[in-house]
């Protein structure tokens, strides 16, 4: 298979097009822009629908609508534009429609700035809409791996009719790659038992795409019937990649941008200092990969956790891993990129210290 020098933003917008994507509706903002004029011009181009909407609460709708009717759609905005979906990304997992998100984020809180940030972590994982509600979560830290991300987000929201969203930073999103791109659309789920597509008549019966329910029992069971699915989800989509499995001194944990640092850092702690610390990259951030973390680093008295946000992540492992190796805590937000200095110093300088508290 050739490879393609292309920028992560258009990479991933190829990628979904020639993934099966049917319909586009977004909202520019930096720094995800070059996805939305990729979309412009390759959905047009291949007979398939791409909507600039009028915001980005507008464009979310217009997902539930097209999803409701069966289609294979996609969506994608940066943090704040992330935030004005909130309501409708609940919708959608409310009613059930399988739908992507891409999300590339940038620095926060509020209007922040455009360069690369984690802060998004919360939001992605836990969500800003009403309800009890999950939103499958993968998270590449190489634009082949966002474009191979953006194929399994397509397949696990059809898999399990649920949102699924690819989170990056906007250094994996304005990088260039050398990549290999799909060369033929995923297969199709059969959608005709749920969809609304209006042919009632020959199937006798009525598809009505809802999240309403006024009668509590009936919503009681719908919820119930939602966190059975969530279950099945995170018995069998966690996922995490042990970059170092013959090293057992120590840990880094890291998703995305940092983890791609922190496997250097892990090196370099090899060579320089003779310590065998293993990357521990987590490939999904919703399910997380609790069991699999806890068995990584069960043997080890110190892991650390890398981050471009102040806390987030950290806070997870903590209450994931509930185990007697300390964890400690590195990381920077604002848009500065963590370094391999920052990860390498912060590993020794904690090592062998006491559980440290962090707040966010």
């Amino acid at each position: 298979m050739s490879k393609l020098l292309m920028k992560g933003n258009e990479a991933i917008a190829r990628a979904a097009m020639l993934g099966g994507c049917e319909a586009f509706f977004g909202y520019p903002i930096t720094p995800q822009n070059e996805l939305i004029e990729t979309m412009s011009h390759v959905m047009p181009a291949n007979h398939r629908v791409f909507v600039q909407a009028e915001s980005e609460v507008a464009a979310i709708n217009m997902v539930y609508g097209a999803a409701g009717a069966g289609g294979r759609v996609m969506t994608s905005s940066s943090s704040v534009g992330i935030a004005l979906k909130q309501e409708g990304i609940s919708y959608c997992a409310g009613a059930e429609l399988p739908c992507v998100i891409v999300s590339v984020s940038r620095s926060g809180p509020g209007l922040g700035g455009i360069l690369p940030a984690q802060s998004d972590y919360h939001q992605s994982v836990y969500g800003g809409g009403n309800g009890d509600y999950r939103v499958i979560v993968l998270a590449p830290a190489s634009v082949q791996e966002a474009v191979d991300d953006v194929g399994k987000a397509i397949q696990l929201a059809e898999k399990y009719r649920n949102p699924a969203m690819v989170l990056l930073d906007g250094a994996i999103a304005q990088m260039m790659a050398s990549v290999v791109l799909p060369t033929q659309p995923l297969p199709r789920v059969d959608t005709t038992s749920w969809a609304a597509t209006g042919d009632f008549k020959t199937r006798g019966t009525r598809n009505v795409i809802n999240s309403l329910y006024l009668d509590p029992a009936k919503l009681y069971a719908h919820n119930q019937h939602l966190q059975a699915k969530y279950r099945e989800i995170a018995k069998n989509e966690a996922l995490l990649v042990d970059h170092h499995p013959d090293h057992h001194d120590g840990a880094i944990i890291a998703y995305g941008t940092s983890a791609k640092i922190a496997i250097g850092a892990a090196q370099r702690l090899k060579e320089e200092y003779g310590i065998k610390v293993k990357c521990i990259q987590l490939r999904t951030l919703w399910p997380f990969p609790k069991q699999a973390l806890r068995e990584a680093i069960k043997d080890m008295s110190f892991a650390l956790v890398a981050e471009m946000s102040m806390g987030q992540l950290f806070q997870d492992v903590l209450a994931f891993t509930r185990s007697d190796t300390v964890i400690g805590y590195v990381g920077k937000a604002g848009g500065e990129i963590i370094t391999s200095d920052d990860i390498v110093n912060g590993y020794l300088q904690q090592m062998g210290g006491e559980q440290i508290e962090h707040s966010v």
